[in-house]
């Protein structure tokens, strides 16, 4: 285990009692997860599609306010963040993703800070660990998306008002820096940077009388800076569609605030949120129910109060998204390592009956035995997987089967045949490697990066890409979920039509779902895909 150093050579031992350790074993750990790949990209149809599509037209147009021809209903910061690395890198799914990337290596150092402050380096150090391999949050860490973004402010702002307690001469520049985060938040997200800044407020008010946070100047005026560039946006915005550009914005939440999506109901993220953050969901709550026993001074309301309001919030909230509960993911992380931490002090000391099950020594054993079933199930489904013909899914079972069977070998080596050099540090481990290599196979192979490997061939091939290069591609009413794909994807972009006779003959369009009566001019079908097909308009007769 990383943070278990007693047993390395002195010269690793002086090093990783240096302040760059945590920093350097965080970084070797995630950075390859969030570049492992097949070398075979492709955006995610929505939302990611959307958004790498309006930060295209930004960066093609020059018009870096409205490119799209009406009021907007979401601020412009992501799609800035975005069309400045393609001006930086060029226009692709790498630089698309780039901006997540390192904003979420960001969330991961500013995790273990607030933890080191809160708890101590040893635990901060796991929470990173743990961040690293949550699915969800590495998934989205990969995707561009505002997500990780507006995350990495609302972290940035609890460090900056922690470390203003801490170092209260610098108290008027941090408070600036909290400030500027809320408000540059809501130029990234909109009003969904509104959740965590609530969830905030029984630390920002319950701890009033100590920390004063909310009597420092600064703080607001950090937040009217952070508002600047989003009041400027809509000050452009107002001269060119009025009111429109106003109610663009508030109507999109009014919508979402009123009605479900896809059937997800108020207990949507009690089972989502485990799922998406399996195991240490489960262990953030033993952490939970330890730090409710004995709370943690002065921070109580930040490790406790800002998640279980955020999801209460999330759960009220009528739109109801996986991706909405990321910001729970860095405090699942600290919580889970207090409760990881606390079974590795168990494990150390060994589990006091075998016959008394529900003792706390036995938890350790009755949880390597656990994660070594879930290695079988892992196994017995590559093996079936492997009959009905998929042998990539079947190595991969058999990867992660093999890897969840480090726990029971742990705990039987340890207990049943002396190895006692399997200290706790080795048990946790058992833990983190399994999910560890599973997304880096899932990683290597593609399935975290190329979420439309079909699109993608279909454009890459000669003859369509040959065209999409050379000459301007219209579009007939190019609807449809994934037409977001065909836009970012094409090169040169020509007019939007309604029907196929607007169209000028040898010139070439993306068609959706043709009709009979738009096909009354001749034309060539270059391509189709699902519904879209890649037409060239052939002169009349």
């Amino acid at each position: 285990m990383l943070y278990r150093i007693q047993s390395l050579p002195p010269v690793w031992r002086e090093i990783s009692k240096s302040a760059i350790f945590p920093y350097l074993s965080l970084l070797v750990w995630t950075i390859p997860l969030l570049l492992f790949n097949s070398g075979e990209n492709s955006v995610m149809a929505h939302d990611e599609g959307l958004y790498a599509w309006r930060a295209r037209q930004m960066f093609d147009s020059g018009d870096w306010i409205a490119p799209w021809g009406n009021a907007h209903h979401k601020t412009p910061g992501f799609y800035w963040l975005i069309a400045a690395f393609y001006k930086l890198l060029g226009i692709s799914e790498f630089s698309t993703r780039l901006p997540n990337m390192i904003l979420g290596v960001f969330c991961l150092l500013l995790t273990y800070e607030i933890g080191r402050i809160i708890l101590n380096k040893k635990l901060a150090l796991l929470a990173g660990l743990i961040l690293s391999v949550e699915f969800l949050w590495l998934q989205y860490c990969r995707l561009g998306t505002p997500d990780v973004p507006m995350i990495f402010l609302v972290l940035l702002a609890i460090y900056a008002l922690i470390q203003s307690e801490l170092q209260p001469q610098y108290r008027y520049i941090l408070g600036l820096i909290a400030g500027l985060s809320f408000g540059l938040g809501f130029l990234m997200r909109s009003f969904m940077i509104v959740l965590p800044t609530v969830a905030l407020l029984p630390y920002l008010v319950g701890e009033h009388r100590r920390h004063r946070h909310l009597t420092n100047p600064f703080l607001y005026f950090g937040l009217l800076v952070g508002f600047m560039p989003t009041l400027m946006w809509l000050w452009f915005n107002w001269q060119r569609y009025g009111n429109n550009s106003i109610a663009a914005l508030s109507g999109f939440v009014v919508d979402l605030g009123s009605k479900e999506r896809a059937g997800n109901g108020i207990i949507f993220y009690l089972w989502n949120v485990p799922l998406k953050a399996f195991p240490w969901v489960f262990f953030s709550l033993l952490g939970l129910f330890l730090v409710i026993r004995r709370p943690i001074p002065r921070y109580q309301l930040i490790l406790v109060g800002f998640p279980v309001v955020l999801f209460i919030e999330l759960s009220i909230f009528s739109t109801r998204l996986s991706h909405y509960s990321l910001a729970l993911y860095p405090f699942i992380a600290l919580l889970a390592a207090i409760g990881l931490d606390w079974l590795s002090k168990i494990y150390q000391m060994g589990y006091v009956n075998k016959k008394t099950i529900l003792n706390k020594g036995n938890l350790p054993r009755i949880l390597s035995y656990a994660g070594g079933g879930l290695g079988i199930l892992f196994l017995l489904a590559a093996i079936g997987v492997f009959v009905w013909g998929d042998r990539q899914y079947a190595t991969l079972g058999l990867i992660v089967g093999l890897s969840w069977l480090i726990l029971p070998l742990v705990w039987i080596s340890r207990y049943h045949f002396g190895c006692q050099f399997l200290t706790a540090g080795y048990w946790i481990a058992g833990w983190l490697l399994p999910c560890w290599l599973a997304l880096a196979v899932v990683g290597s192979w593609g399935l975290l990066s190329d979420y439309n490997p079909a699109y993608r061939t279909f454009l890459q091939k000669p003859a369509i890409a040959s065209i999409l290069q050379t000459h301007p591609i219209h579009s007939v009413q190019l609807g449809g979920k994934n037409a977001v794909l065909l836009r970012f994807y094409t090169p040169i972009h020509g007019q939007k039509v309604e029907t196929i006779s607007q169209l000028p003959a040898s010139s070439y369009a993306w068609v959706y779902k043709p009709s009979s009566s738009e096909s009354s001019p001749p034309i060539r079908v270059i391509g189709a895909i699902q519904d879209y097909k890649l037409i060239q308009i052939l002169p009349r007769e």
